[in-house]
């Protein structure tokens, strides 16, 4: 997805939230803005907007130096959702879909979105995405696809949501990797979150070898491209992986809140509605096995 300008505005929010939570003094978050905005002019707009923040995300790192400011905040969403993970995986046994179920609750657990908002309500969340209709619903065809797949590629998104991608995950037919990021960004997953998580039990765990937003895959690494390239389906949670990877092909399906009205905009999904999007296909797209 390419980048939009009001774009913009969420990267100085992004910048400035990144600062406080490194702890930053008030001259320190001063200098991260002047520097963000310096930076700001020189962006290229034929890049997404994952890739971009990144950009700043790593300029805050530099100037508070503190590679990880969420640290305390992932911890912290991971214990709030590891204290719900018994009754949810109940909850989704007793379900008449179990695995529909189950898809709604890692949906639901996207709502742990710091870089797009500053507070939620978890459990109000969980019992709205699990009654709201989806407004983009692909769920027959990812079915289809999930029928007939050997494996799966698990794209991550945020730390404390990694636990309802691992109830999910537990419910899935085919084996599953699940892939997190190289290191800290934002409060996106980092290996040792996913383990936090509990989903080395359910997955093998891999980085994407990128310390990037959402699977920007000209900065993964080379043994990862390869997991891409044989997945047979990909799973890809969240608006930055939406807007790295869109369109992507027809082996990757998009699940996420809409959280942003230019994510909103470009999916042709209204803010706050749920999606399980597939991917277009491509003429290099390749086909599930």
């Amino acid at each position: 997805m390419k980048t939009y300008l009001d774009c913009y505005a969420c990267f100085i929010r992004q910048a400035l939230d990144g600062a406080r939570f490194a702890g930053a003094d008030e001259a320190q978050q001063q200098t991260i803005i002047k520097k963000t905005l310096q930076a700001m002019l020189t962006f290229d707009p034929a890049c997404t907007p994952p890739e971009l923040a990144s950009q700043i995300q790593h300029l805050v790192h530099q100037e508070t130096g503190d590679p990880n400011p969420y640290r305390k905040a992932k911890e912290s969403s991971t214990k709030e959702a590891l204290d719900l993970y018994s009754e949810l995986k109940t909850r989704i046994a007793n379900a008449s879909d179990p695995l529909d179920c189950a898809i709604r609750v890692s949906i639901a657990g996207n709502i742990i979105d710091l870089g797009a908002l500053a507070t939620y309500n978890l459990w109000e969340t969980i019992e709205r995405v699990l009654s709201q209709p989806f407004a983009i619903d692909d769920k027959t065809a990812f079915y289809d696809k999930l029928a007939h797949c050997r494996q799966i590629l698990y794209l991550a998104d945020n730390a404390g949501e990694t636990v309802f991608d691992r109830l999910l995950i537990e419910r899935l037919p085919a084996p599953v990797t699940y892939a997190v990021k190289a290191a800290a960004m934002l409060n996106d997953a980092t290996i040792e979150d996913a383990e936090a998580a509990g989903l080395h039990t359910a997955a093998t765990l891999v980085s994407t070898g990128a310390d990037a937003l959402g699977t920007p895959l000209q900065q993964c690494s080379p043994a990862f491209r390869t997991r891409y390239e044989e997945a047979d389906l990909i799973i890809a949670k969240g608006q930055a992986n939406y807007e790295t990877l869109s369109p992507g092909d027809n082996r990757i399906f998009f699940l996420l809140q809409v959280k942003c009205p230019i994510i909103a905009r470009d999916a042709g999904a209204p803010t706050g509605s749920i999606i399980l999007k597939q991917g277009n296909t491509s003429p290099t797209a390749k086909t599930s096995k």
